[in-house]
């Protein structure tokens, strides 16, 4: 049986997605030439627009320039070279994505371009995002979180935090919670689970990076969303972002913040031990009236002491809020 004669629609289909775009197509003799080298196929020049025929009847398109003869190229890709690269900044940012899982993924995402278009998506993202946490389960996590919303069930499962030094301890002496999944929301940088706590009798979210190890379903339902409950609207308020000039700067912190701070600089950030209950931060970040409501949220558990610019903005910023205050009185 020629298998050759029956599959070479498919070797020519395949020559076209992996090396053509608009900008790059092959000739007829091109693939010709091509199907003999790369595959051992032996075909006649009069074979090859029968067999993009055959293709484009399937539902590929594949597109034609005419100048002495025809060539063509793979016109089919599902996605454009800046929707690519949108999908691959969202990668790179997601903290809550590791190194290696953004390398597999971002590879993945570069094979559905072209690959002179996949180089340019290469150079495009050498920059890399945001730091990136190390919890490499996070992939069967989501998925097990995801199997018990679509069952109605329960999940227990274990949190983890830091301590002083860095090292991750589990909360509550490696307490289990129970928790009924009603949704998964992302703000951009971390990955949210939405659902009702069992331990504090209410509706909240819990940061999916943050759990120890994949949870287990539980057998019994979960608790139903409630009826006054807007998933959406919770969903649409609950995160914030921000960002502004960048600046090396030196923070000295209490013991009890050390989770806030790897959350912004990430786990390689670099830290001295001051006393048994404070340590300080040295690092570079986006320094703007947003960060510093970041830091005065922590209530005096955290001092900016460099750079001097940086001090005198902040003071200055809560002097001008101080002022405005004390004039409506």
């Amino acid at each position: 049986m020629d298998y050759n004669g029956k599959l070479r629609p498919f070797y020519v289909l395949r020559l076209l997605y992996e090396q053509t775009d608009e900008s790059h197509p092959l000739s007829t003799g091109e693939i010709v030439d091509l199907l003999d080298v790369k595959y051992g196929i032996k075909t006649q020049r009069t074979r090859i627009p029968q067999d993009v025929d055959a293709l484009e009847h399937f539902g590929f398109e594949i597109g034609r320039q005419k100048s002495q003869s025809t060539s063509y190229y793979f016109d089919s890709r599902l996605f454009e070279l800046p929707e690519l690269k949108l999908l691959i900044d969202a990668v790179e940012s997601s903290s809550f994505i590791t190194e290696k899982k953004s390398a597999e993924l971002i590879q993945k995402l570069t094979s559905l371009a072209s690959p002179f278009k996949a180089s340019t998506l290469a150079k495009l993202s050498e920059d890399g995002g945001n730091p990136k946490q190390g919890n490499e389960q996070i992939y069967y996590i989501i998925d097990t979180i995801n199997a018990a919303i679509e069952s109605g069930c329960k999940i227990s499962y274990q949190y983890y935090t830091y301590d002083m030094y860095k090292s991750r301890m589990l909360r509550h002496n490696g307490e289990k919670y129970v928790f009924s999944p009603y949704d998964l929301a992302w703000d951009g940088k971390f990955y949210y689970v939405i659902g009702y706590s069992e331990k504090y009798h209410s509706i909240s979210n819990i940061r999916i990076d943050r759990i120890a190890h994949t949870p287990e379903i539980m057998p019994e339902p979960g608790r139903p969303i409630p009826e006054d409950f807007d998933l959406n609207e919770y969903k649409r308020t609950m995160f914030r972002m921000y960002n502004g000039t960048r600046m090396n700067v030196e923070l000295v912190c209490d013991a009890s913040v050390m989770d806030a701070i790897i959350d912004h600089f990430g786990e390689e950030v670099d830290i001295g031990l001051v006393d048994e209950n404070t340590f300080s931060v040295s690092a570079e970040t986006a320094v703007s009236h947003v960060f510093y409501s970041w830091l005065f949220g922590f209530g005096g558990k955290d001092r900016l002491t460099e750079p001097r610019e940086a001090v005198e903005q902040y003071a200055d910023m809560f002097l001008e809020a101080a002022k405005s205050l004390h004039e409506q009185l």
